[in-house]
């Protein structure tokens, strides 16, 4: 390769990598969203671009149900009601929440379960710490049980997002199905990110199917995993801008033998 030929390329890829990694480290978890509408044609976009993720021999597990306008909020209204329900069951004594478990529609009904076991050992702090430290940036106080409930609360109204998607993979794959779902998931967002649009991946949008059987033809054989919400971040929202720690590179890697 002549030398400036040499230069041009290290020049454009340079940019590329500082381009990319400027997209991934500035995607976040976005939990306040405004009200603009985001066009068919953007999502056609950000989707299209999901659909070059790779998979497992390309077998591609995955169907995205995608909820916009009236059907979005509809939707919403109706998995917040059920975990309304679902909360005020969990307060009960312990008969009457059976009870109200065998006779109550707000049990859940989706298809992995549960949702959130156990977190074991350091998962368990990361994920303390996490929460701490979000809390800690909307002002919400460790003892404050009621703003806190409040806050779970939005995760089933998509934090206001315009537009609600729910991922589904088929079974047949087996557990490469959820590996591929998530390859894509990240292009989806990634793609969002680039266009100035914001996410925020839910697994507790996994929970309930029904509603989105009530709303959308969804094949037969296919499992909800989890959910996502797209937008327009909302400007001047701090909790936007919250970002936990990651991992080192120590703590990445595994060693080798000694």
């Amino acid at each position: 390769m002549a030398a400036c030929e040499r230069i041009c390329f290290l020049f454009v890829a340079n940019n590329y990598l500082m381009d990319f990694s400027a997209v991934l480290t500035s995607r976040r978890s976005i939990r306040a969203f405004s009200d603009k509408p985001v066009s068919q044609k953007t999502i056609n976009h950000i989707l299209t671009d999901a659909i070059e993720s790779p998979s497992s021999s390309n077998t591609q597990p995955y169907k995205i149900v995608v909820a916009q306008g009236e059907t979005c909020k509809q939707l919403g209204q109706e998995l917040l009601s059920r975990y309304r329900k679902i909360n005020k069951i969990q307060r009960q004594p312990l008969p009457i929440k059976l009870l109200k478990a065998m006779t109550s529609k707000a049990m859940p009904d989706g298809d992995y379960k549960p949702i959130l076991g156990k977190y074991p050992g350091i998962f368990q702090e990361r994920r303390l710490a996490t929460g701490r430290g979000l809390y800690r940036t909307m002002g919400i106080e460790r003892g404050d049980k009621h703003a806190r409930d409040e806050q779970l609360a939005r995760n089933f109204t998509f934090f206001d997002a315009p537009v609600a998607m729910f991922i589904f993979v088929h079974p047949g794959m087996k557990f490469t199905a959820l590996v591929d779902s998530g390859i894509m998931m990240q292009s989806l967002m990634l793609s969002a990110t680039n266009l100035g649009l914001g996410t925020c991946p839910q697994g507790a949008l996994g929970m309930w199917r029904s509603p989105l059987e009530t709303h959308f033809d969804i094949p037969k054989g296919y499992k909800l995993v989890c959910g996502l919400a797209l937008g327009y971040p909302k400007e001047d929202e701090q909790v936007n801008d919250y970002r936990p720690e990651k991992l080192a590179l120590s703590d990445l890697i595994i060693p080798s033998k000694k």
